[in-house]
């Protein structure tokens, strides 16, 4: 490990040292005036004028003198995720980040102590600072581009900024998106997606003369991998929620029991990780009940241990609990049935590429409260249609528990179609090829992005989305691999140099 120092980072200087900068700058999605106010104050001092939307969104214009010029968005966004081990004292609305050099079999990469590093999306701030940089002092000349400089709000919780962009803001022939996070592929596509929950209103059942002759427990899962409902989706990870309801179904079909409370995930864009209930057994069956159970997770087990070898399924006797109700048996047996056969996972593949999700639902959470039961799903696409029609199967299965289901729909943005015969793309394949001697990928990733939205409202603009590895985000394990930031920002010149208009 290796504290941070300028001279230890690597090239461009000017990029570090607008990182190390950005570093030291709170900027938690929905809180980014003050990085935002950094950019505009820097754009002043280099002559730039600057426009802001009502959403918050900034954009700095650098014009081109010629006529002829290609217009070309450079595009980030300004906010991170804001997360930290619990056993650090951080406050994110005040403290700086401290960042560190580790290095891992020979590789260097950058860190931060116990917090989210920022790279998502502090790299594209710092690559869009750096260009402004470097051609204000006419180290970089680009006569035949006139840019824009975006910098949205809010992308981390909803792509908020994007989606309330004035349409006016922007006009650009090409964008080149800075939020992605593999160094040797290029993003050009992305799914859309929706969050479709269904509020369930609870009566309870008298259960009095019940609890004197009964057995309360805990089913517990955890240790699951979980991971981003988009991304990991494929990956054939288990859904906490799916393996609690399993197990609830078949013990409630063979023996009967009673719900005071299901419990489990929390966002609405991740694969849950653990899933909770307390049930009872009506006829005192604790002995029955605990073999038939052991004999359900086994075989359960069986089935997904080596992909989830740190699964922990427990079931455990607890004291009763005057204060809490027992809900009806109707609805207890109705959201046993619901959950069982609500679909997770992926739905259909691309047809031209197997490996490729093309449609997806995920059961992101549950949550008992005082009245209700609220059930949370997201679908996502890479067609909107495809995507609507996930959403009204979810909604129909819903209507169809016959529950008295309150559905909200929420959340919901474009996918980004891809186009392999783009000229932008085009352009940066040969780019990269000529510049390393090596091929990339094209990917098409199964999650949501900036870019899917400002297709959607600039139709007419190519799009491409590029950027340094880095691993572990929107965790405090989040890396940054410095070499790379060099290898983007090499290619990012070319790239630029080969624009040209028709």
């Amino acid at each position: 490990m290796d504290m941070v120092g300028i001279d230890k980072l690597g090239r461009p200087q000017e990029f570090w040292e607008h990182f190390l900068q950005i570093s030291k700058i709170p900027r938690c999605s929905g809180k980014e005036e003050q990085i935002r106010n950094y950019i505009v104050s820097y754009s002043n001092k280099l002559k730039l004028k600057h426009k802001i939307d009502d959403a918050g969104n900034l954009v700095v214009e650098l014009p081109s003198e010629n006529k002829k010029a290609v217009r070309c968005v450079l595009q980030a966004h300004l906010d991170m995720v804001c997360e930290k081990d619990d056993e650090i004292e951080h406050d994110f609305s005040s403290d700086t980040l401290s960042l560190k050099i580790e290095e891992i079999q020979g590789k260097k990469w950058l860190t931060a102590e116990g917090t989210t590093l920022g790279a998502d999306n502090g790299v594209g701030i710092a690559y869009i600072l750096t260009l402004m940089d470097k051609i204000n002092s006419e180290e970089l000349k680009f006569p035949n581009i006139s840019f824009q400089f975006l910098f949205t709000v809010e992308e981390e919780t909803g792509l908020v900024g994007a989606l309330n962009i004035d349409k006016n803001l922007i006009n650009g022939k090409y964008l080149i998106n800075l939020d992605s996070e593999e160094a040797d592929k290029f993003v050009v596509g992305c799914a859309g997606g929706i969050t479709t929950m269904g509020e369930i209103p609870l009566t309870y059942k008298d259960e009095d003369n019940e609890k004197s002759a009964s057995t309360s427990f805990i089913l517990s899962i955890k240790g699951l991998k979980g991971g981003h409902s988009g991304t990991d989706i494929h990956k054939g990870r288990a859904n906490a929620i799916k393996i609690l309801s399993k197990i609830l179904w078949k013990i409630n079909n063979k023996y009967k029991i009673s719900i005071y409370s299901l419990d489990g995930g929390n966002l609405s864009n991740a694969i849950p990780r653990e899933a909770h209930a307390k049930f009872m057994s009506i006829y005192n069956l604790k002995d029955k009940i605990e073999a038939f159970c052991q004999k359900i997770i086994s075989e359960i087990e069986l089935g997904i241990s080596k992909v989830e070898p740190n699964m922990q399924i427990s079931l455990r006797e607890v004291e009763l609990d005057n204060n809490e109700n027992l809900i009806s048996d109707i609805i207890t047996d109705k959201v046993f049935h619901l959950l069982y056969i609500m679909p997770n996972g992926p739905i259909s593949y691309h047809s031209k590429d197997r490996d490729l999700v093309y449609t997806s639902t995920n059961l992101a959470s549950i949550k008992t409260e005082e009245d209700k039961i609220i059930i949370t799903t997201s679908q996502r696409s890479l067609h909107e249609i495809s995507k609507r029609i996930m959403c009204e199967k979810i909604e129909a299965l819903f209507r169809l528990a016959d529950l008295k289901i309150d559905i909200i729909h929420s959340g919901n943005y474009p996918g980004w179609e891809p186009n392999f015969q783009s000229k932008i793309l085009k352009i940066a394949k040969k780019t990269y090829q000529n510049l390393f001697n090596e091929s990339t990928e094209v990917e098409v990733i199964h999650a949501g992005l900036e870019c899917g939205i400002l297709k959607h409202y600039f139709p007419e603009t190519e799009m491409i989305s590029i950027g340094p590895a880095v691993i572990g985000g929107h965790s405090p394990g989040e890396r940054l691999f410095m070499p790379s930031v060099k290898k983007i920002w090499d290619f990012l010149v070319q790239f630029l140099n080969n624009l040209k208009e028709n």
